[in-house]
């Protein structure tokens, strides 16, 4: 089921006009202080805002971050989405309804942001429609049954705000102040997950296998959605140097598992890794690594749910057409003079 959430991202701006587009002929002595103000400001944990000089490689790095994050929380919205019809009660329902409102507004808050640095939302949303841009791997499982919807709260929600937290403090000011909302509603989803997850879990047998079939097929892909390992990820070095990330891939995989490694047991399930052991030398726990085979294959669009996913957010934007023609009219009309 596909939800009207077209107006979320109607709106249209300006193009920021950047520092770095007025300097591209500027002598490079001159782009050496730019770049000395740049670093000085990375070095000071200070804030890079949109009219500030920057690397045509942090611009482009940015652009293509939060891009992808606001294209996996409008995609993100199709899987529970799903459920809303199909919920148990009026309260889940209701409940379910605000999550998945919130992630559509998340959507708006980054392209926002990454309108800032000189890109367009029609640009942004022609790559997500035409398959170009990547959004989050985990979006393109099923979810098959209402404890699915339990396990997305609380272990893909979890991972996020796992990776979000910190992107609170990431260097780019518009960025950083979008997570700050941002990580205070996924907090909530969180909890809602987790609280479907214990309902089941100390339910009938029957509801506590649901509860447990759910954590079995979606351990793994969570831990996939830290990105690859570090060894083989391309874009962690740079993020990490210009301060966009704090933490890398592996890091925040490896605190994730002893985080949510307790809130099973509590749950009485257990974690799908026959592997999975506490290691005192590195206090944490030693786990099996996700099948990194799969996740590539989910990235270059043959997952369970690609195609659907495309096939959804495609309809939505067509379906949505008239509103965008709608609001365009009523903008010109707003700004024609009104005769005497």
């Amino acid at each position: 089921m596909q939800l009207p959430f077209h107006h979320l991202f109607l709106i249209k701006r300006p193009k920021t006009v950047s520092l770095h587009i007025i300097t591209q002929h500027v002598p490079a002595m001159e782009i050496n202080n730019f770049e000395n103000l740049f670093e000085a400001k990375l070095a000071k944990n200070e804030m890079i805002e949109p009219k500030d000089w920057m690397p045509e490689n942090y611009r482009k790095h940015l652009i293509r971050q939060i891009s992808q994050h606001a294209h996996s929380e409008i995609v993100g919205m199709l899987p529970e989405g799903n459920w809303i019809t199909r919920a148990p009660s009026l309260r889940s329902k209701l409940v379910l309804l605000a999550k998945v409102q919130d992630e559509g507004g998340h959507g708006l808050y980054l392209y926002t942001a990454a309108e800032s640095l000189g890109t367009s939302r029609d640009e942004m949303l022609d790559a997500l429609l035409t398959g170009k841009a990547k959004y989050s791997s985990i979006f393109n499982y099923p979810t098959l049954t209402w404890a699915d919807v339990g396990a997305v709260g609380w272990l893909v929600d979890g991972a996020a705000i796992m990776n979000q937290v910190m992107l609170q403090r990431s260097s780019y000011g518009p960025y950083s102040r979008a997570m700050v909302r941002i990580c205070k509603e996924e907090s909530f989803h969180q909890r809602q997950g987790y609280e479907l997850m214990t309902k089941l879990a100390f339910g009938t047998p029957e509801q506590k296998a649901m509860a447990q079939d759910a954590l079995n097929r979606w351990w793994y892909p969570t831990l996939m959605m830290f990105g690859p390992p570090d060894r083989e990820s391309p874009n962690s070095e740079n993020a990490i140097k210009w301060r966009i990330k704090r933490e890398t891939n592996d890091q925040l995989r490896q605190r994730f598992v002893n985080q949510t490694v307790k809130q099973v047991e509590y749950l009485g399930l257990t974690v799908p890794d026959a592997n999975l052991k506490w290691n005192e030398a590195k206090n944490g726990y030693d786990f099996s690594e996700p099948d990194w085979a799969e996740f590539k294959n989910v990235i270059k669009g043959n997952g369970i749910c690609n195609k659907e996913r495309l096939t959804a957010r495609n309809k939505a934007h067509n379906d949505g057409a008239w509103v965008r023609e709608a609001a365009a009219a009523y903008g010109k009309k707003l700004s024609q003079p009104i005769a005497a």
